[in-house]
């Protein structure tokens, strides 16, 4: 079943973080935001640099993605595009400000498109912020800030994930989320029920149940190092792959309003997690951070992607990553935006890149 992979272009980015692809105006955009640059003369290590970056915005032309603009977002750790109506936004979580030490209470921003450019909407205070997930119920807009470091200098004053809610003007806080260290939020709708997937790091991730009102606590998926999950539905039957940083990746099956083991991936390390469906067939691209320690990080790894064959997932190709940590799927023919947030001798001065993938064997 093995599939040829292709490299299509490298983009020279700095702790990236995310990628996001969406259309606009009839240009089609990739946005690509980045934790740190290498500060000189400084040893190397995954939490260390200048903060002082910025959103990378690239137009895709004839020969590849090309710079198109930048905006401020120090930090930068996620970037996510939605439409309201007919207005236009870019959120971007920003972890940290500064250079060492860090602060990590600062402000995360919204940005709407307005006149052929990105302005900004909306600064939204936030600390350590790690993701933005817009998702809507009916007529309800809601955008989801995964946060919190838990560290000991930072114990009494992290903070809860926060749900958001659009109220004709701007977003306001709606509801509190359990967290000590937020990565992701996974939206869907099951059974005509609709429910959020929510990832942290040192406690339980946790499945929660739309009620009507709020969010309620319905199953928890993980009990630690959660980072990322993917759904999909294969012959009558819904699965919810749940990735975590110090476990295999799990999928379960939704048996009797709960989720149930079903399979494991192996290895260790992943950060990322995205379904692609295709010609009738489902794919799973699996992003893998490090393994070791943050102090001592293995980044140079090997991430996949498998086909869903027989009831499971079975690798189909492989390609290299340095610390990466997320991918977007593009429009049209198999082709998908891998970042990478360090590189092997764990700098963040490194690449992004993107592949295609085809028939025939690599």
């Amino acid at each position: 079943m093995a599939r040829k992979l292709t490299e299509l272009q490298r983009i020279p980015t700095s702790g990236a973080r995310a990628v996001e692809a969406f259309a606009v105006d009839g240009r089609e955009l990739l946005a690509i935001p980045q934790l740190a640059l290498d500060a000189p003369g400084t040893p190397a290590g995954m939490n260390g640099g200048d903060s002082n970056t910025d959103l990378l915005i690239l137009q895709k032309q004839q020969g590849g993605y090309t710079p198109f603009a930048t905006l401020p977002a120090p930090g930068g750790e996620d970037a996510e595009f939605f439409v309201i109506g007919t207005r236009k936004f870019l959120a971007v979580a920003c972890i940290r400000t500064g250079h060492g030490p860090y602060e990590y209470s600062t402000e995360s921003f919204v940005y709407e498109w307005k006149d052929g450019r990105f302005e900004l909407f909306q600064a939204i205070p936030t600390f350590a912020a790690k993701q933005w997930k817009y998702w809507s119920i009916g007529d309800r807009h809601f955008l989801g800030l995964a946060q919190g470091v838990a560290l000991p200098q930072f114990k009494e004053r992290n903070p809860s994930s926060v749900i958001f809610e659009w109220d004709g003007e701007q977003f306001v806080e709606f509801q509190l989320i359990p967290s000590q260290w937020a990565y992701n939020w996974h939206p869907f709708e099951l059974d005509g029920q609709y429910y959020v997937a929510h990832a942290d790091h040192v406690t339980e991730s946790i499945l929660y149940r739309w009620d009507g009102s709020r969010y309620l606590p319905h199953q928890s998926l993980l009990e630690n190092s959660g980072r990322a999950f993917a759904h999909f539905t294969a012959d009558g039957e819904t699965y919810l792959v749940v990735a975590g940083l110090a476990e295999p990746p799990s999928v379960l099956r939704w048996a009797g309003g709960q989720f149930v083991a079903a399979s494991k991936l192996e290895g260790l390390g992943a950060r990322e997690v995205r379904v692609v469906e295709q010609d009738g067939r489902i794919y799973l691209i699996r992003v893998n951070f490090i393994l070791g320690t943050p102090a001592d990080p293995e980044t140079a790894l090997t991430s996949q992607v498998y086909a869903w064959h027989d009831g499971e997932f079975l690798t189909i190709a492989e390609f290299p990553t340095t610390g990466g940590t997320d991918v977007e799927v593009l429009n049209g023919a198999f082709e998908f935006v891998v970042s990478n947030a360090l590189s092997a001798d764990v700098r963040f001065a490194t690449e992004t890149v993107v592949y295609a993938l085809s028939d025939g064997e690599d």
